[in-house]
């Protein structure tokens, strides 16, 4: 599955004392961190910022070991061009036994060009872990 046209250009991780890409308010070191180093995702809340934060970083290795294998595509690219500028949370019901589910709009930029993503991620708890399933767009997305 292909994020935009062109190849991930490498990681761009932030400082651990830069706020978070996800926007939580928090240090990277405090936030998405922990888990692009390895931690499990307490939530699908937490999975879904971390796999957000990963699209803004550029670390498509984190997405696909967050994907959940049953519908991991072979590859993840990501186009180094596309900037991702914002995410709000609009719904997380509570998870319920092994399923979860997280609704957000993600805002980017691509030249001149700016947008919004519109998800409703469904993710499954296996293994000890949270892992992102798929998703449902409005359409409005760049994929």
């Amino acid at each position: 599955m292909s994020f935009g046209s062109a190849a991930q250009s490498g990681i761009r991780r932030p400082t651990e004392e830069s706020p978070c890409p996800c926007g939580s308010g928090s240090t990277y070191g405090r936030c998405c961190g922990p888990l692009h180093r390895g931690a499990p995702a307490p939530t699908p809340e937490r999975l879904m910022r971390s796999r957000y934060s990963a699209f803004a970083t550029g670390d498509t290795r984190y997405l696909a070991d967050t994907w959940h294998p049953r519908t991991r595509p072979e590859r993840v690219d990501i186009d180094p061009d596309v900037r991702w500028v914002g995410l709000r949370i609009v719904d997380t019901p509570a998870a319920r036994g092994t399923q979860g589910i997280v609704e957000f709009r993600a805002s980017w930029r691509h030249g001149a060009q700016s947008g919004e993503q519109h998800e409703r991620s469904r993710f499954q708890f296996a293994g000890g872990r949270w892992w992102y399933l798929d998703a449902e767009t409005d359409g409005s997305d760049i994929l």
